[in-house]
């Protein structure tokens, strides 16, 4: 997908952020291996790949190794959308409740989805031994703790539920290591974290000495069974095709209707090194705000320097483009402040220096979709759906579509197929979220629909406005010049709205997001807002 736009604002001052919406895996990795040329010519391969974050890179460098001829286009950089912008937990021990998972497929297909994704984790950690690759891989415990607000058997009940699909796991009165978090917790074994960036570098690296080809800063305009067309006209042709861009560019609706995007906010602070052991930590969620799909906060460790370590704290979630959706009067940017507080309620963090934030595609049934893309060609593959467990759901990608192409059984084809269809609970959660985000675009109207004053938006600031009954999204920036997009998301006309902290034009209906130029960042759009200068909008 395109390329993140990141803002990078220094200050000097230790007391305060230095770096926003910078990840801090885009900060620490130096390696420049993950820019490559642009597409400048027509290309014949076996499998084109369209999306470089980790999915389309574990399916590039497996196929690679099938002595297949793979082409992997990205619109950004390697890694430019959400791996770099992940926390980048490897786990079995699921954003989503086994007791969920046992409920929705039942015990042995509960227990196929356990081990879809250790073999996740054994994969990377295999792959990180052969290649040689320096990612700060670690492995450790997990630890998943009761939010006051959950159920008082809900950490007996995902104990049972791991224990029927086969994860070495213990009920325990508190996290070892940590007096101040002194709740009932499960202790999970063999869990593991990395560097995402170094990782999919090393993996660039290997796709490259085993034939394979990277083009970067190049954007699938067009994408069929016959291969993909870029912005500049070049073709790739391929008996193949995988669409590895978070959520299907080349799908209009099926998919979309059997997921939501969900924005997460992540902060990085200074802790003093060695206070906290190297482990991973969960709570269950906040019931209080969402008694169907509870917000959690996740946390780990990560080096930093000979003083502190880094403490990255997740979660916060909301609906993409809407972020009051639970109707408290909370903004993008209260989020991250709210990250903070319950941050210094169980750790001793000093500054935040680092702010970003990512975007999640929830299921209704808690799993990702890998596989065939349903109804077209059977030469067409997607991943999508990574439920929050992005980094093992984009391995077992990896896993997965390879077999599908080279015609090899996989165990897991079934469970993962995107032509499954399932509601149950979470299904109907999903449905809610979907009829949220509806409303939201039948209610965003403009206050004033005629004659709107554009003039009267402050710097900095945005917002949909309609003229000559046209709706626009108006932003002014810090020279006080007027940039107008239309307000139609690309994708289905829905009508965007702004995010005030990441300066985007955020859609409710599927997510997809544009820059205040028009310019995507995230899809299912595919192509831009049409952007319009304030001469062609303002007439006398």
């Amino acid at each position: 997908m395109a390329g993140i736009i990141y803002i990078n604002i220094m200050n000097r001052d230790q007391g305060n952020l230095s770096k926003q919406h910078i990840s801090v895996w885009h900060d620490t990795n130096n390696d420049n291996s993950l820019l490559y040329s642009k597409l400048t010519e027509n290309l014949i391969t076996d499998v084109v790949i369209v999306g470089g974050g980790i999915a389309g890179v574990t399916i590039a460098y497996n196929l690679s190794r099938q002595n297949l001829n793979v082409v992997l286009v990205e619109a950004g950089s390697i890694g430019s959308g959400e791996t770099g912008r992940t926390t980048a937990h490897l786990v079995t021990a699921l954003d989503d409740r086994y007791y969920e998972l046992e409920r929705i497929y039942g015990k042995e297909k509960t227990k196929l989805i356990h081990a879809s994704h250790k073999e996740a984790i054994d994969f990377i950690e295999d792959t990180i031994r052969s290649e040689s690759i320096d990612c700060d891989f670690l492995r450790l415990n997990g630890y998943l703790f009761q939010h006051p607000t959950d159920d008082d058997n809900s950490l007996e009940k995902e104990f049972n539920a791991c224990k029927n699909a086969g994860l070495e796991v213990e009920l325990k009165k508190g996290i070892p290591g940590t007096e101040f978090i002194l709740k009932p917790c499960l202790e999970f074994k063999d869990q593991a974290q990395f560097h995402p960036l170094k990782y999919i570098s090393g993996l660039s690296k290997a796709i490259q000495r085993n034939g394979g080809k990277f083009f970067t800063d190049t954007h699938a305009r067009e994408i069929s069974e016959e291969g993909i067309i870029t912005d500049g006209d070049f073709k790739v042709n391929a008996k193949h095709v995988v669409v590895a861009t978070n959520t299907p560019v080349n799908n209009k609706v099926v998919m979309h209707l059997k997921q939501y995007a969900y924005r997460t906010y992540v902060i990085g602070a200074l802790i003093e090194k060695n206070y906290l052991p190297n482990a991973l930590w969960w709570d269950t969620g906040n019931f209080d705000l969402n008694s169907d799909l509870a917000p959690y906060h996740y946390i780990r460790l990560q080096k930093y320097n000979e003083d502190f370590d880094l403490l990255i704290c997740g979660g916060e979630d909301h609906p993409t483009g809407l972020p009051d959706a639970d109707g408290k009067g909370i903004s993008e940017s209260n989020r991250y402040d709210l990250l903070e507080k319950w941050c210094r309620t169980f750790f001793p963090i000093k500054n935040i220096i680092y702010r970003w934030s990512g975007q999640v595609m929830e299921p209704m049934d808690c799993l990702a979709y890998i596989g065939h893309n349903p109804m077209d060609s059977k030469n067409i593959y997607i991943v999508t759906g990574d439920s929050g467990n992005g980094m093992t759901h984009g391995t077992i990608s990896g896993l997965l579509i390879p077999d599908l192409i080279l015609g090899r059984e996989n165990k897991y084809e079934d469970i993962y197929s995107p032509s499954r269809f399932k509601i149950f609970k979470k299904g109907s959660v999903f449905f809610k979220e979907v009829a949220g985000g509806f409303v939201a675009y039948l209610k965003n109207k403009p206050d004033h629909p005629e004659n709107e004053n554009v003039y009267e938006i402050k710097t900095g600031e945005a917002k949909v406005v309609e003229i000559d009954k046209k709706k626009y999204g108006v932003f002014v920036d810090e020279k006080n010049e007027l940039h107008f997009v239309s307000a139609e998301c690309t994708h289905l006309k829905c009508i965007v709205n702004w995010n005030s902290d990441e300066k985007s034009w955020d859609c409710p209906c599927h997510g997809s997001r544009f820059d205040h130029l028009g310019n995507v960042l995230n899809g299912p759009a595919n192509s831009p807002l049409k952007y319009y200068s304030e001469d062609e909008i303002i007439r006398d």
